[in-house]
């Protein structure tokens, strides 16, 4: 009997197994360290798995951790979780992403995170992780995506029906990527692709990475849809297009592949068989959250509520996901993040930070956790 790929390719001392009635849901895990040892839960985002950690589960935990890494809700070999597009959506919106990682934790019998650390789409759920519960999460590391805290009473987000308006009515008509995730029809677009399913994959993780030279990311200097409409198309589409045949020209050359150290084929194989067994609704139905405003009135409760904690930002110096709502990068280091450490943008990489340059990230990270360990001390 062939051995399960994922299994297969877990660095040394990184375990795999489940842990059941997880609000719901049996929740598959990634682990790695001892019980006992300060506790670092790391959040993955879109389209990804607790094994995009893999490159940081081990070394974290070599250095002292006891490191967790879940395929959150709608992921991976996660179960319980409502399949399809026809779903009660409150179960993918944030406070319930937020009990997810809770419940979790105590079913683990752990009532003290050292850090919650989220990437991609898993920065805002480790953000408010830190926001309603700093007693449980002592700091927090955000990736890839600024976070801007609780909504304004005015909706300024980016599927937002006035900024889609805009684009829609541009020559050429764009639209918003947020959007687009929000149709009943993406999931088989990518799925189903022309050009395979593999292959989107292995397009869509080279366009937004640094190993795709045209990211030159800068700030934008307003939220209106003349200015987000200089981000790339993986972020604001042709109108005509879906992301398959958006991404479809960031294929790379098989010497590309070949040089690719960071995504193997390996990984690839992971990736696509995870997704391919599961769908992509999962994971598109929290960007159906963030554009119907699912629980939108819960998380204006905590309107002017900041997080207090020691928080870090770690992102790729050729990632536009920085920048693609504006104003969200600054409003994180100076309204939202009272005790913030810094930013740091790595040379190179791209928006997959954590799988592009482990070994700068763990670096980072690692500085981090002592400062963060010495404050509790």
């Amino acid at each position: 009997m062939s051995q399960d790929p994922l299994i297969a390719n877990l660095p040394h001392g990184v375990r795999s197994r489940k842990v059941s009635n997880v609000n719901g849901l049996e929740m598959h895990i990634l682990e790695a360290g001892e019980r006992g040892k300060p506790c670092v839960v790391l959040l993955h985002g879109f389209p990804e798995l607790a094994y995009s950690w893999r490159a940081c589960i081990g070394q974290l935990a070599e250095a002292g951790y006891y490191v967790i890494a879940p395929d959150q809700r709608g992921y991976g070999r996660t179960l319980g979780w409502e399949q399809g597009y026809d779903v009660d959506l409150q179960k993918f919106s944030l406070p319930n992403l937020v009990s997810d990682i809770l419940t979790l934790l105590f079913r683990l019998k752990i009532d003290s995170v050292l850090s919650v650390v989220g990437h991609d789409f898993g920065s805002p759920v480790a953000g408010w992780c830190g926001l309603i519960r700093p007693d449980i999460f002592h700091s927090v590391v955000l990736m890839s995506a600024p976070f801007p805290g609780a909504p304004t009473p005015k909706s300024d987000r980016p599927g937002g029906v006035e900024i889609n308006i805009g684009l829609t009515e541009m020559d050429p008509s764009r639209k918003h990527y947020q959007w687009y995730y929000s149709t009943r029809e993406a999931d088989s677009d990518m799925l189903d692709c022309q050009q395979g399913f593999r292959s989107f994959l292995r397009a869509y993780f080279f366009v937004k990475s640094g190993d795709n030279r045209k990211n030159d990311p800068h700030p934008l200097a307003a939220y209106s849809a003349e200015f987000l409409a200089q981000l790339p198309t993986y972020y604001v589409m042709q109108a005509g297009e879906n992301m398959a045949e958006t991404v479809e020209y960031g294929l790379p050359s098989g010497g590309d592949i070949a040089s690719c150290t960071w995504l193997t084929e390996q990984d690839l194989d992971i990736y696509e068989n995870e997704f391919t067994r599961t769908g992509l609704q999962g994971g598109l139905n929290w960007y159906r959250c963030g554009v119907s405003e699912i629980a939108r009135d819960i998380l204006q409760l905590f309107r002017k509520v900041v997080l207090k904690q020691p928080t870090l930002f770690i992102a790729g110096a050729r990632d536009w996901g920085v920048f693609q709502s504006p104003g969200a990068y600054e409003r994180m280091q100076t309204e939202i993040c009272i005790d913030f450490k810094g930013t740091h943008l790595i040379d190179g990489a791209g928006h997959w930070v954590q799988q592009e340059n482990p070994d700068r990230v763990n670096r980072l990270l690692l500085d981090f956790f002592a400062i963060t360990s010495q404050r509790r001390l």
